[in-house]
């Protein structure tokens, strides 16, 4: 994992070292066009320049460096052609747009590349977690896995420092009866403004899970009292209502949450297990 994380940084690094590259090189691109002040050969040529990066991006380096190439052949060749013809003046002020281009196509293809190499690595992370069981794709929520694991270091912790630990679980009133009464689109809406409504209200030390997906069961550790928790929570019912109101899709439906709160009691409770469960319990006490 640290061997990742040492990757992700020097990815990000050369990343940003490329973005930084290209763009000093279009900005003394711009200078140099204004200077040697050949509009209709500069025009011509950025465009080219234009296309060439359009190449480094989409068919990466190699088809990039052979089309740099053949850039810098046909100029050469329109030179030789003007000095041994002595048709036209030779524009030797010009002779940067043969290596500008291939440098501006390297910091381009230096920037994706790493900027892929990162998006790779989010994407085997993030398959990681889902294939763990740690990580809601849909609601982007930790599961029971992550839920029971973070318990013990709470549990730890009000160990440790006497700190108090608490759990609240969230559920929809009625959500079996609900359902049937609901259209898919509604269902999936009806997750989401719920998973919203929590992550709005809740402090960002408070960490938020998603322990149930069939029967809709959401849970908060929080580090504080019954008392604390319950504030944390009205809080979080009164946004959630205030939200299902303001949707036209499920503000014609009785819809409410039931809470239920416990706290971590080291002389009765010996497993994570037994805080989860305290918490689903009393949820059958929210009326």
């Amino acid at each position: 994992m640290a061997e990742n994380n040492n990757d992700d940084e020097k990815s990000s690094l050369l990343q940003d070292v490329g973005l930084l590259i290209f763009l000093s090189l279009f900005s003394a691109t711009a200078i140099l066009m204004a200077l040697t002040g050949n509009i209709l050969l500069n025009v011509i040529y950025l465009f080219c320049t234009v296309m060439l990066l359009m190449i480094t991006y989409f068919f990466g380096i190699l088809p990039s460096l052979i089309s740099n190439i053949v850039f810098i052949a046909i100029q050469a060749i329109i030179m030789v052609y003007q000095y041994v013809s002595e048709t036209a003046r030779i524009p030797w002020q010009l002779s940067f747009w043969m290596v500008i281009p291939i440098f501006l196509s390297l910091a381009l293809y230096s920037m994706t590349k790493n900027q892929v190499a990162l998006q790779k690595s989010n994407g085997e992370l993030r398959t990681a977690l889902i294939e763990r069981g740690a990580f809601d794709e849909q609601t982007n929520l930790r599961t029971t896995v992550a839920y029971i694991e973070d318990i013990a270091v709470f549990a730890e912790t009000n160990r440790r420092f006497d700190i108090p630990v608490t759990t609240a679980i969230i559920k929809i009133r009625y959500f079996n009866d609900l359902r049937r009464m609901m259209s898919p689109n509604q269902t999936k809406l009806l997750l989401k403004l719920t998973t919203d409504s929590i992550k709005e209200k809740t402090r960002t030390n408070d960490i938020t899970y998603l322990l149930n997906s069939d029967d809709p069961t959401w849970a908060i550790l929080l580090y504080t009292d019954d008392k604390g928790a319950g504030i944390a929570t009205s809080r979080i019912k009164e946004g959630f209502e205030k939200n299902v109101k303001a949707n036209d899709s499920l503000s014609t439906m009785a819809i409410s949450m039931i809470v239920g709160i416990a706290s971590w009691d080291s002389s009765t409770m010996k497993t994570p297990y037994d805080l989860m469960n305290a918490g689903i319990h009393e949820t059958q006490y929210d009326v």
